[in-house]
């Protein structure tokens, strides 16, 4: 019983689940889906752009909302009538469905993030609501898990900012 309970303990202090709720990561996530999160890679690691995570909203911290980085701290993260910028270079998102409508600057603090939906003209997010404080972030999207049509790993990118233009690259 004991040994049940050690590894109950340390499985959910490892990893958490999260239900999708919503449509603001279509195409990628959908709502319904449930993932896994890993809570203890940003122990390890600091979050990079691309990465897609789970946070507690800054003006509710009972509610978790997900979405994807687009600046850590430092970046100046430009929209311009929904192209993205950052630190002056354009970004090329090929996992959103059309950029969003919006245009907007914000520079970055220290452990201060910015956080967009994928589904960018229905998304509750920094554009809307401004940075995200690093103390919110929960965890990184790991795994889809249900339903199981939808079983794998969550659609993460990378941002590779050493060519004059950031692209992002599925990792």
């Amino acid at each position: 019983m004991l040994l049940t309970i050690l590894i109950f303990w340390a499985v959910n202090a490892a990893t958490g689940r999260f239900r999708i709720d919503g449509n603001s990561m279509e195409p990628n996530l959908s709502d319904g889906q449930y993932i896994i999160i890993n809570k203890l890679v940003y122990q390890l690691r600091e979050p990079q752009r691309g990465d897609v995570v789970v946070f507690q909203y800054p003006h509710d911290p009972s509610r978790d909302f997900i979405k994807r980085v687009i600046g850590i701290p430092g970046d100046e993260v430009a929209v311009t009538r929904g192209a993205i910028s950052i630190n002056g270079q354009p970004v090329e998102e090929p996992y959103i469905a059309q950029p969003g409508s919006y245009s907007g600057r914000w520079t970055l603090g220290p452990d201060q993030f910015f956080v967009l939906g994928d589904n960018r003209n229905n998304s509750s997010d920094s554009h809307n609501w401004g940075v995200l404080p690093r103390d919110n972030l929960v965890g990184r999207a790991w795994v889809i898990y249900w339903p199981v049509q939808d079983w794998g790993g969550v659609p993460h990118s990378a941002f590779d900012l050493s060519n004059g233009r950031a692209s992002a690259a599925g990792h």
